[in-house]
């Protein structure tokens, strides 16, 4: 038990990141529109982000300029697809390859350096044998990610607004004649999608790895992709993905600590391996991919045409 409450909170912050950017492009899916460029715009933040809080102290000023450098570039991705009726998929990649330089480029001078790392817990809750190492003791953001998860629960299924941007993302041309600015509904919810891939970025330079290192986002915007379809467009299945995949890759360092005689290379393969095979078993059932998928997903719209 005393081995298990480490892993658990582990686990926790090691999903949290991908949790947050799945739910940004969550919403971008259910308006209809797949934006490729997470891994990009999770570095750029991650590298802003940890600027950011070298130079001001405060690692709330960090996540903020984290999310509003990824809302920044999502909506450079809006004005590129949405207005100007651009490719999604070769936008999206190319919004991923500019991130990778772009954030090398800024992170140069920070390379090294590291921040103050705070100790974070539930009062009350936090010296509960077990779950207060396991549940209480993590940085506020993990609980947000929760929260937000909840939130939008309830927002897409409980509401109107949730319901037009599903509408938005089901038939753009129906929700245009019915007098809903879809151009408009796709920009909130690209600029939404990148805010929480930003925070994401963030998260990963000022919490779960509190330092800057290029290239340290290492693929999670790719598994945060995965886990939209692997969730089937549901917030609280995202939740669940999200720290499977973050166990995943802590079992990974645990089995090189306990020195499992696996070569390391392999090892950290597995997180890879696991979303390769669970889009391998999705895509094999074509109906159901087809109820849960928005319907326009990835098709373009012009309100003039």
């Amino acid at each position: 038990m005393d081995a298990l409450a480490p892993l658990i909170a582990a686990s926790m912050n090691a999903g949290t990141p991908l949790m947050l950017a799945a739910l940004g492009l969550l919403i971008n899916e259910k308006a209809g529109v797949i934006n490729l460029g997470s891994e990009g715009m999770m570095l750029v933040a991650a590298a802003l982000g940890f600027a950011v809080t070298v130079h001001s102290g405060s690692p709330a000023t960090g996540f903020l300029a984290g999310a509003v450098a990824g809302a920044l570039l999502a909506g450079v991705f809006a004005w590129l697809t949405v207005w100007l009726g651009a490719n999604q998929v070769a936008c999206g990649l190319a919004l991923s390859l500019f991130g990778v330089g772009a954030s090398a480029y800024i992170g140069i001078p920070y390379v090294g350096a590291t921040i103050q790392a705070s100790s974070w817990g539930i009062p009350g809750l936090e010296h509960i044998p077990f779950f207060g190492p396991a549940l209480f003791q993590h940085h506020p953001m993990v609980y947000g990610a929760l929260l937000l998860c909840a939130a939008l629960g309830y927002f897409l299924y409980r509401t109107r607004a949730g319901l037009v941007l599903r509408a938005v993302g089901e038939s753009p041309e129906s929700a245009h004649a019915l007098g809903y600015k879809v151009r408009r509904i796709r920009l909130a919810a690209l600029l939404f999608g990148g805010a929480c891939c930003g925070l994401a970025g963030a998260f990963m330079s000022l919490v779960y790895t509190p330092m800057w290192v290029e290239g340290m986002v290492a693929g999670r915007g790719w598994i945060a992709l995965a886990l939209t379809p692997f969730a089937t467009w549901r917030p609280a299945r995202v939740l669940v993905g999200a720290y499977l995949f973050g166990g995943i890759t802590i079992l990974t360092f645990h089995m090189q600590a306990l020195g499992v005689p696996i070569a390391s290379q392999l090892l950290s393969m597995l997180p890879y391996l696991a979303t390769i095979l669970v889009l391998v078993l999705i895509s094999r059932n074509v109906n159901w991919i087809r109820i849960n998928m928005p319907a326009s997903l990835g098709k373009n719209f012009n309100p003039n045409s």
